[in-house]
Formats: structure tokens, sequence, C-alpha cells
């Protein structure tokens, strides 16, 4: 990844004017005697204006087609993630808990700020999005690509909605000549995860027009948590034994003297948070669960005692395979028109494979008008003689299994042309885009809420000795009930078995969701020379832009209903569009002048009209000054805006078990430091001095950020939401010194603004705002249980609130030199966040400060850097390359049993949400390297290694960006790999 020099930049525009339709959007005029003349005028992102120089006041990183080839990553989205400027993995496949309609797809986060704040280009034109506003850059086939170049700045005054903390434009291949073919295959040290890509592409081209194709294929093998260290215990290798869950393959539930009389269970001493002296019980190994002499205590100690390794059924790597075909075409209709088409076909199919569902009848008491799903007093597998509500069985015979089918097609055509008034070139296109996506998800391994009911309602011995629903006097046939026993262990066989097909194929049945999104776009565009200025000519660029947006998802009926464990989702629907003007001026002020070499001032605005909240100005400045031949300044300054996604205005929301933090647990919120905000919680709580919050399986958390036992709603759509708006901006500079041919630095201060922010709430942040900001409108959503003081109930979705800020330095330097033993390349490209802060709520007394922090939404490096090494000599070439994160802080896991993992327990914050105990968490360093062989008969073979030194990270219990102690942007392992690339 090179920024350019002075002299590279006179190498990259002798090779556009060779070969101009190689770019997306270059710029063609024709001699007067009509033979096709290329000129050298080209547009880079950031710019409409096309023009000779490629420097521009902009900061845009540009990864060339020779650097994909040289590293082993293989699909766009990876190649992206390992910039600097990249932030947490938005769809980390390291979370396979993840749902909804982008599950299985992959998305760019450029500074941290949020996938949908980043825009993304293919050949100048926007990617098709889905209805949450996700581009989906997985779809895009890396054979095809030419280069990419990612514009570190703010540009809504150019490409509108969502270029805010920057613009990613994927420039695919054309006026390709030839065929070449290659053949990629990798797996991780440990053998597995395995990743094959088979691609092909050829061209052709005559004096008229031109073709290229390109054609992929990759399959990616699933790893899993169980065959990795640090997520084969469910807190790691570290901590073996602990946090196993208590809903898990043991079927059991709660008992009391009073109604549950178990003679060998020994029951609690009553207290005020556990009032009815409730135990947990089981049947003892090898137990008869009819038996009441036969149930024990559960073991509730921190050990695999009675419970379950929910991880030994979850992947740590999801599966993908891809499948996808790309041509780009162009005709010359006319000696000054000419016509410019791309196809995109794609389809990936992901795959997700989690533990058996967590069945808690607890979690479901509404369920039926309040009846829940009880074991009924009269079910022949009832030990205790009267009705059993809060029971649990995690579904362990039969793991949730969802795959997500997407197809995208895509299709841009566009009349362009050049034409000559006096001695000004001017160059015009009309062009339209079309994007589809349409997505199909299965799954499998949910309860059917229902029959389960009816499953676990009256069942008794028929004369044929079977287990039958219904009563001896009204019997049930088979065919519409079979009994269900979820008393009954795992592996332990009997009447109701779960691992009996008959049991499954009631209990469980496939449930399948679609959506589908369309992007529709019409643009006309116009650049070229106004009149010539003492410095130079005066350029601009004008267009007009139709935009339309539309989408769906709707979930499964059953889930729609609230009839499955899969929890209820209600429809997505809607649509909106955007008309839209812009402008942009470039204004040559001095020329060849002493202290500036050159001067220039670029000016742009666009107007955006959308019809769901009305319009909006955006403008931006660019100031590029070389005071000499080797030293380059800019600047820029620019407003962006984002408006509301159709699910953020239309969404129709849906259950989830949220991870949260709840301020007001007596060990790990913030009350157990701050008597203000015990007090506040003591409000809503009676036993506040001794709350402990609850997690899955209704126990006391083991760690903060816990799953909650009961069902939250999330995700409503709220129409009155109204656009982000944000400032960006860069000063910078690059240095190419004449005395060190090759050698290129920069470094660009930036910072960015959000303001008015879409909020997508979190249960933490929403309790934070109310107990420990003391908002009093933000304890509205929730209520508690009166006796056990958890949350049962909150419902969060999006709105405006509060701010975004960010600062920070990009450094790069770039060097390429020849010596005796060949020529030798280093790249040094680092990003430094010196500011990351965010507010809220307007009404909310303290800024939140993030920095270096991580938390479940990702990770949150002041540093990031990659240095590069490359050799070429003859038909030989290596490459050495080192991806560096820095230091992080997140909360501790515990100041008792993991008290050494926990650096600064005392850490006291401004902000009393932020007061917690703290640890942190050290700096991480993976390693690459690639040889390669230019072979006689025209071909390349490479081997090499990602993380060749089998680096690890280390444990991170808040799991950012993951379902796992781990970071989900780490490498995993060692992967080796070899391609072989043909040309002919």
């Amino acid at each position: 990844m090179t920024f350019k020099t002075t002299q590279l930049r006179d190498a990259i525009t002798l090779a556009l004017a060779a070969g101009a339709t190689a770019l997306a959007g270059t710029g063609v005029a024709y001699a007067q005697e009509g033979e096709a003349t290329t000129l050298d005028r080209i547009e880079v992102t950031g710019s409409r204006i096309r023009q000779v120089d490629i420097e521009t006041a902009q900061p845009v990183l540009t990864i060339s087609r020779a650097e994909i080839e040289n590293q082993g990553f293989q699909s766009v989205a990876d190649i992206l993630q390992n910039i600097t400027a990249a932030g947490s993995p938005p769809l980390s496949r390291a979370a396979p808990l993840s749902s909804g309609e982008a599950a299985g797809g992959q998305a760019i986060d450029l500074r941290n700020l949020g996938a949908q704040r980043t825009l993304v280009l293919v050949n100048g034109k926007r990617l098709g999005i889905t209805t949450t506003g996700i581009q989906d850059i997985s779809t895009i086939p890396a054979a095809m690509v030419e280069r990419i170049e990612v514009l570190k700045d703010g540009a809504s005054a150019v490409y509108g909605s969502d270029a805010m903390a920057g613009v990613v434009n994927i420039i695919t291949r054309s006026n390709y000549e030839g065929i070449q073919g290659s053949v990629y295959y990798g797996q991780y040290g440990e053998g597995d995860g395995a990743v094959e890509k088979y691609d092909f592409v050829m061209g052709a081209s005559n004096d008229r027009g031109s073709i290229t194709m390109g054609v992929e294929y990759a399959r990616e093998d699933e790893v899993w948590q169980r065959d990795r260290p640090f997520s084969a215990e469910p807190l790691g290798d570290r901590h073996p034994g602990r946090n196993w869950t208590v809903v898990g393959e043991y079927g059991g539930f709660v008992s009391n003297p009073t109604n549950n009389p178990l003679p060998n269970v020994i029951y609690p001493p009553a207290s005020d948070s556990n009032p009815n002296r409730n135990a947990r019980v089981i049947v003892r190994p090898g137990g008869d669960p009819r038996n009441p002499a036969d149930y024990i205590n559960q073991d509730g100690g921190q050990n695999p005692t009675h419970k379950s390794n929910a991880g030994l059924q979850m992947h740590l790597r999801t599966p993908l395979e891809r499948k996808s075909l790309f041509v780009d075409g162009s005709y010359d209709i006319t000696d000054n028109v000419r016509f410019r088409s791309n196809m995109m076909y794609s389809n990936r199919i992901t795959d997700r494979s989690i533990a058996g569902y967590p069945m808690q009848a607890g979690s479901f008491a509404s369920f039926d008008a309040g009846n829940g799903v009880p074991l009924d007093a009269d079910s022949y597998f009832n030990p205790v003689g009267n009705d059993i509500g809060n029971w649990w069985r995690r579904g362990w015979e039969v793991p949730r299994v969802s795959t997500s089918d997407v197809t995208t097609w895509r299709f841009t055509g566009a009349l362009e042309g050049s034409f000559e008034v006096g001695e000004r070139y001017f160059d015009w296109d009309v062009g339209a885009m079309y994007n589809q996506n349409k997505v199909l998800q299965a799954s499998y391994g949910n309860f059917n809420l229902a029959n389960v009911q009816r499953a676990l309602g009256p069942s008794f011995l028929n004369d044929l000795g079977q287990v039958q629903c219904g009563t001896p006097d009204n019997p049930i046939a088979f065919t519409a009930c079979v009994p269900w026993n979820p008393l009954l262990h795992y592996g332990e066989a009997g009447p109701g078995s779960l691992a009996s097909q008959e049991v499954q194929d009631f209990l469980f049945q496939r449930e399948h969701s679609t959506g589908e999104t369309e992007t529709t776009i019409y643009t006309a565009n116009i650049t070229g020379g106004l009149f010539e200025l003492p410095a130079g000519e005066m350029s601009f660029a004008l267009g007009v832009e139709h935009r339309k947006e539309q989408g769906e998802f709707i979930p499964d009926g059953l889930a729609v209903t609230g009839g499955s464990t899969n929890l209820a989702g209600r429809a997505t629907r809607g649509s909106y569009s955007e008309e839209s003007i812009y402008g942009e001026l470039f204004v040559p002020i001095l020329m060849g002048a002493p202290g500036a070499q050159e001067l220039s001032l670029n000016i742009s605005s666009r107007y955006s009209d959308f019809d769901t909240f009305g319009d909006t100005i955006n403008s931006k400045f660019g100031l590029k000054w070389k005071p000499i031949d080797d030293l380059l300044i800019r600047a820029t300054w620019a407003q962006g805006f984002r408006a509301p996604t159709i699910n953020n205005l239309y969404g129709g929301g849906s259950q989830t078990f949220s991870f949260f933090t709840d301020p007001c647990d007596s060990l790990r919120g913030a009350a157990a430091g701050d008597s203000a905000v015990q007090a506040r919680c003591g409000q809503d709580i009676a036993n506040i001095e001794t709350y402990r919050q609850l997690q899955q399986g209704f126990v006391p958390t083991a760690q903060a950020n816990a799953q909650t036992p009961l069902a939250f709603f999330t995700g409503a759509g709220n129409q009155q939401l109204t656009p982000e708006e944000s400032t960006s901006k860069n000063v910078g500079f690059v240095w190419s010194p004449g005395f060190a041919d090759g050698l290129s630095m920069n470094v660009d201060w930036w910072a960015i603004k959000i303001e008015n922010t879409i909020v997508a709430d979190t249960p933490t942040q929403m309790l934070n705002d109310c107990y420990v900001e003391n908002i009093a409108s933000r304890c509205t959503s929730f209520t508690r249980d009166p006796i056990l003081g958890i949350v049962n109930f909150m419902e969060f979705g999006s709105r405006n609130a509060g701010y975004i800020e960010m600062e920070g330095f990009d450094f790069g330097a770039a060097y390429r030199f020849d010596t005796g033993y060949g020529r030798f390349g280093i790249d040094w490209q680092s990003t430094y966040v010196t500011k990351n802060e965010f507010k809220t709520d307007n009404a909310a007394p303290f800024v939140t400060q993030n920095n270096s922090f991580a938390d479940t939404n990702g990770a949150n490096f002041r540093l990031r850097s990659n240095l590069g090494l490359t050799w070429e000599q003859g038909d030989f070439g290596a490459s050495w390359n080192m991806r560096y994160y820095s230091a992080m802080k997140e909360s501790c896991l515990s100041t008792t049993f993991a008290a050494g993992e926990c650096s600064d327990p005392d850490y006291v914050a401004a902000n009393p949400a932020q007061t917690r105990a703290l640890n942190r968490v050290g700096s991480n360093t993976f390693n690459d390297v690639q040889f390669r062989w230019q072979a006689p008969w025209n071909a390349t073979i490479s081997v090499g290694a990602n993380n060749v030194l089998d680096r690890l990270g280390p444990p991170m219990y808040t799991q950012p960006s993951s379902n796992t102690n781990y970071y989900g942007g780490f490498d995993i392992g060692r992967f080796m790999y070899m391609k072989y690339q043909q040309r002919f």
C-alpha cells in the first residue's frame, strides 16, 4: 500500500494514459480527424473532476493489484480488514450468534465509526445495501479487482449519504487481454479451516471495444471453538471448568419444600432473594426421572459437574461458499460516444452452528396468554404430581444450524463521451445502476413452543407399553402429539428421550426467512475546463442523481407469532428515494511561484432531497499547496450526513437475549463503588445491598456482560429519525525528497465529529444512562421483577442523540530501491487515535471516554501499524508483512478468582459509568510471509503463511466482535497456503 511519490505519480499517469479504459471514469477524447486519442485525464476517488495530476488535497490510500497478489488474504473483505484505518469486523465470522439479514456477510468499518458510515463504491458507483444499511463486500470477486482506493476523508459533498468516515472504491479489471487462471489452497496449522479458491479471468479487445470476464469460486471451511485453547472452555484455558452452563444436557427443574417434596434434596435457607427456598434439582446419574427419591441438588459450583460446555457445539469461524461472475465491457458506438457496462452475479452460502437451544420454561412464562410451557401435573414424566413451571433442558441432541443463501445481481450501464469546445475538453456520462440482493435463511434447532406445550401435557402409558399424549379416556394420536421427557439427561435411554427421531421431528421444525433489497440509481455528469487562469485551467464537475432504496426482511411465520424459541420478530418493509445535485470546482491559484510551485483550491457542494426527512446541503473545501516540488501540503474541511436506513425507519424489531452489565449489581456494577448509584438503584430494587444480576439459568452472573435469561425487544423502527451530521477535517503533508529516489513519507491529522447520531441503544447503555447518568427519560423503557430485582422487560431501538468525536494521525513511509541483490521495498502505514469519545444522550452530564477500550461491539486500538518488506530478483520474490495492534483495556474478569488478570482493580474514571476494575491487554504483532517464483511457462507459484510465528492474542473476556473470549479480528493460528497462477 503506497502513497504516491512525485516519481511514482508520473509513472502511473503514463500507464493510465496508455490504457485509459482500464479505469472507471477515465476521460476519453477524440481528434477532429476521427482517430481516437486517449488523454491522461483521470478521476481519483474523492473528486468527480477529471484531471492529469493524481495527487489531490485528499488522503487516498491505494492497494494495487500486485499488492493484492503478494498477500495471502483471498477476499476483498480480508484485504480491507487489514488496513490500519479499519475498525473491528462489523460482521464477524467469529460471532455465530449474530443473526439478521446480513448474517454471514462481510463489511468494512473505517475509523471504527460503524460500517454504515463508510461508503463502498464499485467503479465509482454505490454497492447495494441491506435494510440496515450494510454494504456486503463479500460479493465482489477478488480476481476482478484491479486496485482498491481508500479515501480516508468525508465525501458526502461528492457522493452523498454515508460517506462520513471515508470511501472505499473497488475498481475492477477491464480492457484485459488474454487468459489467466489461479488455484489457491490453504489451511491452519491445526489442519482445519481450509480455504480453496479457483478463479478465471479472460478478456479481448479490438479498436472498437473490449470485454473482460472473471469467474471465481471460493470455499472456506469451519473452525470449531473446541479446537482452539482460547475457546475450548467458556473462560479459556486459564480457567478450565469455570462458567459451564447450568442449562445444559442435564434436564432439571426448580423445586421448593412446599410443592416439590424431594427426599434427597437439601433446600437453602429462606432469604429476601430466595423467599421460597428454591433449589435446582436434577436426576442422579442412572436414576429414574419419575422417582422423586432419585433427584439431587444440581451442583452450583464453578466446575463442570452437572453442567455443559456450549462451545463444544459452536463455530469459532463460520464456513462459507462463494460463486461469482463479473463482466466488464465497452463499445465505441461512434467516434465520440462509448457504451460501458458492468454485470455481476454473486451467490454466497454461509452456515453457522451454535449449541442446542437452552430451553428454560421460565423464559417463556408469557407464552399462551401467560400459561407458559409447564410440565403438566398429569404428564407421565412428572415426578412430583403438580405442574412444574420452571424446568430446563438444552436441546443438546439438536444443535441449532442456520444457513444464509444470498444472491446478488448488479448491472450498470452508461453512455459516456467527450467533446471539445474551442480548446476546452469536456467529458460526460449518463447512466443507470441496479443492484438486487435476495436472501433466504433456513434454520433448524429451535423449539416449537406450541408442540413443546403439547409434548409436556397429560400423557400415560398405553396398553402397548408406550407413553402416549392425552389420557386413557381421551388419547391423542402419535401423529398429533409425541410426549417428551425434558428431565431425562443426554445419553440416557428411556421413553420421551430427545434422542428419539420422533420426538425431534415433533419439537423442532425448519424455519425460513426471506429478504430482498433493491438499489436503483440514475445519474448524469459532466466535467471539463471552464477557462484559463494564470496558474492553470479552472475545472468543474456537475451532476444530478436519483436514487431509490427499497427492501424488506420477512421472518418465518412461526417467529413472527412468537411461537418459536427463535424469538418473536416482525417484518421490516419500506423504501425511500433521493434527488440530488452536486457541483465541484477546481481553482488553480498559483503555479511556479516562489514558495508556491502549486497552490489550488477544490470546492464542492451537494444538495439532497429525501422523501423521508427533507433536504440537506453539504459542502467540502480542499487546499493543495506545494511550496517546493518535493513537498505537498494538503488540507480539507467537509460536511457529511447519513440518512436513516430502511430498518431505522420501518424496522419491525425482534426479541433478543441481550448481553449486558447491570450497573445495580452489587459485585460488578457501578453501584458497588458509588453510593449515589446504589441509592438510585435502591428505588427500584428492594435488596440492593445484595442484589445480583442473573444470567442464563437464572443464576448470578459469573462475569460482566452476561446474557439475560429473559428476552428483550429491540430494533423497532422510528420514523421520526433525522440524518446524522458530521464535520471532518484533515491536514497533512506528503514528502518525496529528490535526493532519495523512490522515497515518500506522509503524515495526516484527521478529526471527525458526528452529531445527532442515530443511536442503536443497548441495555447496558440504557441502564447506565438511567442509574449512573441520572437521566430520568431513560428509565421508562424497562421494568424490574418486584422480587428478584432483575430487568424482566426492556424495549430499545434507535434514536437521534449525542455525538461521536474522533481524532488521530495517519503515518506512512514507502521506499523502493535497487541493489546488486535485487529490488527492495519498504512500506509502513500506521493509524494512531488520540481521541475517541461519545455522548450517548444530549442530557448526559458525562462524556463517555472509550479510547483503547474493548467491548462487545469491537476493539478500539490506539495504534495499528503495518510494515511490509518486499524483495524482487529476476524470477524470484518474497514478502514479509507485520501487523501490529496496540494494547487495550477491558473490564476485569474477576478481582477474586482472576486477580492476576486485573492490572488496575481500583480504576476510577471521571465518568462513574466507567469506574470499574480494569485489565490492560498487551499489544500483538502478526507476521505474514510469502515466497514466489515466476516460472518460465508464464506461471507464478507462491507459497506463504499468514501469522507464520503462530501468534495468538491474549484472552479478552469482553468478547469484542466474537462469541468467545478472544478478539474476533485476531488471527486464530498459523495459516499456510500455496497459489498457482497461469497466464496464456
